[in-house]
């Protein structure tokens, strides 16, 4: 039925024919109604933005405070006076290049090995079939639960029964293995489909090789999510270095900022400066990986 036969059937009924509505009205209000929608969305994410990188800036204009003016009320956010010769002479207050290698040697090292121990597990329990594979699985994921301190008396006796107390390798021992990143490996090895595993074992490779050779390459994304977060965590580790290492020059940079806290008075603007400097490394790293590391976490779900 087209409009011709329309507007002859509503004259010869007498009833005016239905009006058209104005072009691009609904689509005006759905339009400005998106658009006001952004606006309060990025506002507000400003706002959140803002909120999370306060701290960060009292940090930073702190670095270049005296001592007494850290803590001021109301908050100076523009020091009256720079003292930009805070970071220089914390260099010969402690010994901060010992602290910061001895930081970047257990991140590296913990990272590195989390990665291989947390892909090669993850692989077992993502493309192997064997009995007690999913009930393993959950066993080994449920010590997430467990808090750390709930075991930590035991761990340090062991770690003294075998003299590795005071050594940078009782940290590696007891940091080398996660049960999170065996978790964030195997939600990605999920998304990869199990023919090219098939396909390559009918080539002849072995598990060895698929996970070297076929897997890995694959897991780009997943391996630098993991990566980043083992860096971080074990770079602003406190407790650990804390229990564990007693000598000086094993001391981590977090541990060794605890010089400026005397008995009589604390020296808050050095804190803020060595703080500042062991930040710059992880802004770094999380600045050349935040592409890897953004597609890693939204694709670690996803079967």
């Amino acid at each position: 039925m087209n409009t011709t036969t329309l507007r002859k059937d509503s004259t010869a009924t007498g009833t005016p024919p239905p009006a058209a509505p104005e072009p691009g009205r609904t689509g005006g209000r759905s339009g400005a109604g998106r658009i006001v929608g952004q606006i309060l969305l990025h506002t507000g994410l400003i706002a959140l933005a803002a909120a999370i990188l306060l701290p960060f800036a009292w940090m930073m204009t702190s670095s270049v405070k005296a001592d007494n003016d850290v803590f001021t009320v109301p908050i100076q956010w523009i020091p009256k006076e720079f003292h930009w010769e805070n970071f220089s002479q914390i260099w010969t207050d402690i010994p901060l290049l010992t602290y910061l290698n001895n930081s970047l040697f257990l991140s590296i090292t913990i990272t590195a090995l989390q990665v291989l121990t947390g892909s090669f597990a993850a692989y077992g329990f993502a493309k192997m079939q064997f009995p007690g594979r999913d009930a393993l699985f959950l066993g080994y994921i449920a010590t997430i639960a467990v808090p750390w301190q709930a075991y930590m008396v035991p761990q340090y006796i062991i770690m003294e029964k075998l003299g590795l107390v005071n050594t940078h390798l009782s940290l590696i021992l007891l940091q080398a293995f996660g049960a999170f990143g065996v978790f964030l490996m195997r939600q990605f090895y999920l998304t990869i489909p199990d023919e090219i595993s098939e396909a390559a074992r009918l080539d002849g490779l072995s598990e060895y090789g698929i996970w070297a050779r076929m897997i890995l390459p694959l897991s780009k994304p997943a391996l630098a999510s993991l990566a980043l977060l083992t860096f971080v965590n074990t770079w602003n580790d406190y407790m650990g270095p804390f229990i564990y290492l007693t000598d000086n020059n094993l001391w981590t940079v977090q541990l060794g900022l605890r010089q400026f806290v005397g008995m009589y008075d604390t020296r808050y603007a050095m804190i803020m400066t060595g703080s500042v400097l062991s930040v710059l490394p992880i802004l770094v790293i999380f600045l050349f990986g935040q592409r890897y590391f953004v597609r890693g976490i939204a694709t670690s779900g996803i079967k």
